[in-house]
């Protein structure tokens, strides 16, 4: 019997290499770290640091990387069951520079890379459909065949009563063109129950300032329990069906912003998995993203996502510190 996961994270996981030096473009920078990454592998990581239970599915190649990065999961308390290794791709790769401001630009080595290579048939059904949440980005909506098994698990999830997490995550550098991206990210919008976007990423959607009420409320859908726009340092805004507000962030030294917005997503998975009423209950939800805007500020002071990923009493301790 496979054990099951209160919350399954479906996508890409794949290796950064981050430069030794902030501030230097690709080019120009001697040396690299290598940090583990994909979105969808950095959340359920955060959510296992945080004392939830994650699993991961997805698709890395037989290859050195491709078993560090299975490694490093089992090591983070994630649930490496959903975990495949294809003999025919590489594990992904991403150089990613920091600019002065610890802002990030990409560089993706994937032609095709493993984790787009999954298959439908592939998929850990039973992982997905007792999960309380299921959690997925848009990077593996690019290609088939992982677009179809995307399709395939999220329809499973729905069926079996699962609640549908979605960050789109946009990495334009994936996509054939920015109005592809647009599609592709909105194909699936009105299945998600509850959605995270940056403020980068709704002016991006909508092509509109992401501070204009009209571009958040064409996000909306009726389907939604909770939207959740993150503001950077600024904190975040909530819309749910009967209320919607702010909740500011916390000031730290920020030198990496990579992983940020995905420990953010985590801590509030755990929160949701661990009392929907948070959905309906104001005080409950504030007091959950004020939480998950300090995992995500303690993850920017340092480099690399899963090993910035902070615990529970990191969190609080930054919390109790900015009264």
């Amino acid at each position: 019997m496979a054990a099951s996961s209160t919350i399954v994270c479906f996508g890409e996981m794949l290796i950064d290499f981050v430069p030794d030096t902030a501030g230097v473009s690709l080019a120009e920078s001697q040396g690299f770290l290598k940090a583990p990454g994909g979105a969808p592998a950095n959340v359920a990581c955060s959510i296992s640091k945080l004392g939830g239970s994650a699993a991961f599915i997805g698709k890395v190649g037989k290859d050195e990387f491709g078993y560090m990065l299975a490694d490093i999961l089992k090591k983070n308390g994630v649930n490496a069951e959903g975990v495949l290794f294809d003999e025919h791709a590489r594990t992904a790769l991403a150089f990613v520079t920091l600019k002065k401001d610890g802002e990030r630009e990409f560089m993706f080595y994937r032609n095709p890379s493993a984790d787009m290579l999954l298959k439908e048939s592939e998929l850990k059904m039973d992982l997905i459909k007792k999960a309380k949440i299921f959690h997925y980005g848009s990077i593996s909506l690019i290609t088939e065949p992982c677009r179809s098994a995307h399709m395939a698990a999220m329809k499973a999830a729905k069926q079996a009563g699962v609640l549908l997490s979605y960050d789109p995550n946009v990495r334009l550098p994936l996509w054939p063109s920015a109005e592809a991206a647009r599609q592709g990210i909105k194909s699936i919008w009105n299945e998600a129950d509850f959605i995270k976007v940056s403020d980068d990423e709704v002016e991006f959607l909508t092509q509109k300032s992401p501070d204009n009420e009209e571009a958040i409320k064409s996000l909306w859908h009726d389907g939604l329990k909770l939207l959740v726009v993150t503001d950077g340092e600024k904190g975040c805004r909530y819309y749910t069906k009967s209320f919607k507000g702010k909740v500011p962030g916390y000031a730290v030294k920020a030198i990496d912003t990579t992983g940020a917005g995905d420990s953010f997503v985590g801590s509030l998975l755990v929160s949701m998995a661990k009392d929907t009423s948070i959905f309906t209950d104001e005080a409950k939800l504030k007091q959950a993203l004020a939480f998950s805007n300090a995992c995500g500020a303690i993850c920017t002071t340092k480099k690399g996502a899963i090993p910035a990923l902070p615990t529970v009493s990191d969190a609080q301790a930054l919390m109790s510190g900015s009264k």
